[in-house]
């Protein structure tokens, strides 16, 4: 592992955990701390200008320290072959450190080209970091506040993983219906060839269809005009001959009168 990013989050000075390998047993390892670089071994000596703290006030800033660690867990990295070991830092906040960390998050803002508008992870995580460090300093003041802050935070993530995941279903759900609807545009494309192909095919049979009717009320036509010429020669036929036996049959007549 690599130490841990810096974050806007303030911590105390990295302490070196090394573990104890006398024994063999995994469980019997015992862990030795040891301080870092910037940090003196022994006793820790009081701040000039700071009294000893009362057994009240002793138990009541362990108890704040507790509180901070489990809103913010202590980081841990290794760094070739030895564990370090990060707290918070427990400080109390001044109101030059809450400018400094104005002008930092404006800084890292600017110097991770983070998007003022928009979704930007980059934007949120310093938010996020910005945030941390103000709940740290209000938790150190009072600890309730503090613990209502971290309520108030979970809750945004909560929302925000939330609204990520709808995102990311909608995402899919987007995509989906883009397959569908692509497979389907392909299906639909397929159907109106086979259509227009059929339309060709219904078109060619119809206008053979009309040509036989034609050529069937052609034949009619001729037929009946064929039928017609015949009917009225023999008509005509009939009449002359009609005639004709109407003549005979008065000169047969005639001579006998």
């Amino acid at each position: 592992m690599i130490p841990p990013n810096a974050s806007l989050v303030k911590y105390d000075n990295p302490v070196l955990v090394s573990r104890n390998t006398d024994k063999k047993t995994p469980r019997a390892r015992a862990l030795k701390v040891s301080p870092g670089p910037s940090q003196a071994a022994g006793p820790v000596p009081n701040p000039p200008g700071k009294q000893k703290l009362s057994p009240v006030d002793a138990k009541a800033a362990q108890q704040t320290d507790e509180i901070l660690n489990s809103i913010l867990p202590p980081r841990e990295w290794q760094e070739s072959g030895q564990l370090w070991v990060q707290q918070v830092s427990s400080t109390p906040a001044t109101r030059l450190d809450v400018v400094n960390l104005q002008e930092e998050l404006d800084r890292r803002l600017q110097q991770r080209q983070a998007r003022e508008t928009g979704i930007c992870p980059v934007r949120r995580e310093l938010y996020s970091q910005c945030f941390d460090e103000l709940i740290r300093q209000v938790t150190i003041n009072c600890a309730e506040r503090g613990l209502l802050l971290l309520r108030v935070r979970d809750e945004i993530r909560m929302t925000i993983a939330a609204y990520q995941t709808l995102y990311e279903s909608s995402v899919a759900f987007g995509m989906r219906k883009a397959l569908w609807a692509e497979q389907g545009k392909a299906d639909m494309e397929k159907k109106i060839s086979d259509l227009e192909e059929e339309k060709r095919d219904l078109e060619k049979q119809v206008n053979e269809l009309k040509g036989k009717c034609d050529q069937i009320e052609k034949r009619a036509q001729e037929q009946r005009m064929v039928e017609e010429k015949k009917h009225t020669e023999e008509m005509q036929f009939l009449k002359r001959t009609n005639q004709q036996l109407k003549t005979q049959l008065e000169g047969i007549i005639a001579p006998k009168k």
